[in-house]
């Protein structure tokens, strides 16, 4: 059994943020039902890279699902989705707000079809404020939320972070909203809206950047790779690359400079303390990296990790796919697809005891189950699935 099993989802996201939220609900079990526009599809089957033809940025957020072809626009598509979604927990959408409710499958007419269901809702502003039916990327979102003015090299430019953080955030935060809606309905019966955007997720995970201005009023700026209150935290320069050390609190700087062979600086009156190294960090900064140049990363990485410090070369993607931490927690698995073969996916991050998620089937080729759902959730038949074919309406 897994934790989500028996929970259906009705999936009509695209791209990044929805696709990321509800394979996230099926790796962990729910049964999801990717609704897909006939011959085009979600809009990253169309991004690269490819392999036989089928895109890998699609594959890589898509494991999991079943996909079935609809047309939404079509009197008969619409006629079918209305019958789907008495069946369903969950529906999922990443449009513009106001989309479905041009198409006359609004919230307030779904909720009627089904009071339980629960409607989650990612768009880039969010179903209420002047911006809510505004286009967004994550870029755009990186930039508006403030994440790119903190993130890129001190007294450079502002710099989007590496990852697609806008989506990604609003995911994570979409599952959350449905895991708490699913709650309520098991007192209440009813189901919810749950909206989340973007532009709020970016704001949520600015912490200290809020808090900072808010104390201070001053404007925080791009650090580098520094931590703006912790010091040491940071990368150093070794004799053959970078280490990465984190010295979060003050026992672990003292281990730091007693593994460093310089156990007077754990002692000296403008070190001994966080906010004293925050406050002398020009003048502790070159001190510490000249001890870094000394020695190669792997001699540091020994010393430091023996000395219970939390450090790390900065791996790149190729080192980060043969680490043996990564492996061994079952983070890169291999899943076998019917047209692109196999291919490497990352794992499934949250580790339950009794009841595991599992990566069951890989993402699905374009309204590849169209038929067998149709047979299954409302008992068509082959020749009337034909006709619907035949309507344009899959």
């Amino acid at each position: 059994m897994m934790a989500l099993e028996g929970l259906r989802v009705l999936d009509l996201t695209r791209v990044l943020a929805g696709p990321y939220a509800t394979m996230i609900l099926a790796d962990l079990g729910a049964d999801v039902v990717k609704i897909e526009l006939p011959g085009v599809g979600d809009d990253s089957r169309g991004f690269g890279p490819y392999t036989n033809g089928e895109s890998a940025y699609f594959m890589s957020l898509n494991r999991n699902k079943r996909s079935m072809t609809l047309n939404l626009k079509s009197p008969r598509g619409k006629q079918i989705f209305r019958e789907l979604v008495p069946l369903f927990d969950v529906l999922v959408e990443n449009y513009r707000p106001g989309t479905l409710d041009k198409l006359g499958l609004g919230y307030e007419v779904l909720h009627d079809l089904n009071p339980r269901l629960i409607y989650a809702a990612s768009s880039g502003f969010g179903r209420t404020g002047p911006y809510s039916r505004r286009p967004a990327y994550d870029a755009v979102v990186q930039a508006m939320g403030g994440l790119m003015s903190i993130t890129g090299q001190e007294n450079g430019e502002p710099t989007r972070v590496g990852t697609s953080i806008g989506d990604i955030t609003a995911g994570l935060f979409t599952v959350i909203g449905i895991l708490s809606a699913l709650r309520v309905r098991e007192s209440t019966g009813q189901g919810q809206v749950v909206d989340v955007a973007m532009l709020d997720c970016q704001v949520a995970i600015l912490e200290n950047a809020i808090a900072r201005y808010a104390v201070t009023e001053e404007i925080p700026r791009p650090q580098g790779n520094r931590h703006p209150s912790i010091v040491p935290f940071e990368p150093f320069d070794t004799q053959d690359g970078q280490l990465m050390v984190a010295a979060g609190n003050d026992g672990l700087w003292v281990r730091l400079c007693n593994a460093l062979g310089r156990s007077d600086l754990a002692t000296n009156p403008r070190f001994e303390t966080n906010p004293l190294r925050n406050t002398h960090y020009s003048e502790l900064r070159p001190i510490l990296a000249e001890i870094f140049r000394n020695n190669t990363t792997a001699v540091w990485q020994t010393l430091l990790e023996n000395a219970g410090i939390p450090v790390s070369p900065i791996n790149n993607v190729a080192q980060v796919m043969q680490h043996p931490q990564v492996l061994a927690r079952e983070m890169l698995v291999r899943l076998a697809h019917p047209v692109a073969g196999e291919m490497t996916v990352p794992g499934i991050p949250v580790k339950l005891s009794d009841t595991p998620g599992a990566l069951r089937m890989p993402a699905p080729t374009l309204g590849q189950h169209t038929e067998a759902l149709l047979g299954e959730l409302l008992g068509y038949t082959p020749d009337q699935v034909a006709e619907f074919y035949a309507e344009d309406a899959l």
